[in-house]
């Protein structure tokens, strides 16, 4: 995913769910089955999409973002940060987070 896509993603009226990650981070493959599983089921409603913060495609998303821990996990709505929360969680608190911001309706 190159930084065009990223800023089209997040640029929908509709959640993107962003799970800022890496390969080497046990915390982060612990989160991998919660993240599938939360784009499975808000399918059509919200999307969610993995960021590798070491491809280096991804530097400048990383940095504008200031992600220096992982898994980071970001909800946008129309380009804006609606709600950011780092560290391993469970499944029903990043649904709380999406359905929350579903719901906003925006002016």
């Amino acid at each position: 995913m190159n930084v065009n896509d990223f800023n089209s993603l997040i640029a929908q009226s509709s959640p993107t769910l962003v799970d800022f990650h890496a390969a080497w981070c046990g915390p982060c493959k612990a989160m991998t089955a919660t993240v599938d599983k939360l784009a499975t089921s808000t399918q059509g409603r919200a999307t969610v999409i993995k960021i590798d913060i070491d491809n280096r495609e991804h530097r400048e998303i990383v940095s504008r973002y200031n992600i220096v821990s992982v898994p980071t996990f970001i909800i946008f709505r129309n380009s804006e940060v609606v709600w950011r929360e780092s560290g391993v969680m469970p499944y029903e608190r990043l649904e709380e987070a999406v359905r929350r911001h579903e719901a906003v309706t925006s002016y």
